[in-house]
């Protein structure tokens, strides 16, 4: 436990969590470690903007079988063709999901990180999918079994009505991604990846050579190494053995193609409470937790 705790403080989005336990420890309260941890985790989780969405009342059954897993870049976590025992809801982590050539070459066919769920086969009934899943940055995310997500879907509650919403989402995520792949230039394509990057990420920097995002965009690894010569000429990154770093968002944003922006507003508008006038998703997930015949008509 102590180890885990540890481990999981590492993080440095991870510390403010822990300031609650550190002020009850100052007024004299006894913390036992597993409570620390308990509450340390809780408010980890809901860095997972699908678990932070949940009512109260669902959110508290499905934490129970939620377990905190710390996963490391490179890491495989689902073989092609493969049953997946697990599903992941990443909080500092991102996942990306991978279509693997018999020549060993790889192409990135969609990503996860905060704003979702790795394992939609597991509750759309295909149990399981022709790619790869591999951890394309170090962080933390939240593991629940296959057969407990499955328990809580049947419910039909909020997480359900969540989940067909985040599947939207990610349907357009990918839809774009291939439209992105064909129309435009590597610099653009790289732009795109950034600014994505960003979004899920607390920090402007990121580990990742000049191979591994080749390999992620399908590319020559000549190609990204011209398209990041230009965008630090450019004065909006820097890079220096093997990391990233951006130091000018707007700059990317100013020549990134529009497939950043339809992603983005696609997900705000499926998943981000209040956005737009009118989203009623929030009331739908808060109504679908109340018992049937307790429920509004109204609200659909």
């Amino acid at each position: 436990m102590a180890t885990a705790v540890f481990a999981y403080l590492t993080e440095p989005a991870n510390h403010v969590v822990f300031v609650a336990v550190l002020l009850n420890k100052a007024r004299g309260m006894t913390i036992h470690l597993k409570s620390a941890f308990n509450v340390v985790t809780d408010a980890g989780s809901r860095q997972n903007k699908l678990l932070a969405a949940l009512p109260q009342v669902e959110w508290y059954r499905l934490q129970r079988h939620l377990d905190p897993i710390r996963l490391l870049q490179a890491e495989i976590l689902r073989e092609a063709d493969s049953y997946p025992e697990y599903a992941y809801f990443p909080t500092t982590s991102i996942i990306s999901v991978v279509d693997a050539e018999a020549d060993g070459a790889s192409t990135e066919v969609s990503s996860v990180g905060n704003e979702g769920l790795l394992g939609i086969a597991i509750f759309l009934g295909g149990e399981t999918t022709p790619r790869q899943a591999i951890v394309q940055s170090t962080g933390w995310a939240y593991r629940i079994s296959a057969e407990n997500l499955r328990s809580e879907l049947d419910r039909d509650g909020a997480l359900k009505h969540l989940l067909g919403r985040y599947t939207q989402a990610l349907l357009t995520l990918v839809g774009q991604t291939a439209v992105c792949n064909r129309r435009h230039s590597i610099v653009q394509r790289m732009c795109r990846w950034l600014l994505l990057h960003l979004d899920r990420a607390a920090s402007m920097e990121m580990a990742m050579t000049h191979e591994m995002l080749a390999t992620l965009l399908g590319v020559r690894r000549e190609g990204i190494t011209d398209a990041a010569c230009k965008l630090q000429t450019e004065g909006f990154i820097t890079y220096h053995r093997g990391r990233i770093t951006v130091i000018d968002r707007s700059g990317l944003e100013s020549i990134c193609c529009r497939c950043h922006g339809l992603v983005r507003r696609e997900f705000d508008r499926l998943l981000t409470p209040g956005h737009p006038p009118g989203y009623r998703g929030v009331a739908l997930a808060a109504n679908c937790a109340r018992p049937a015949g307790e429920r509004d008509a109204s609200v659909r």
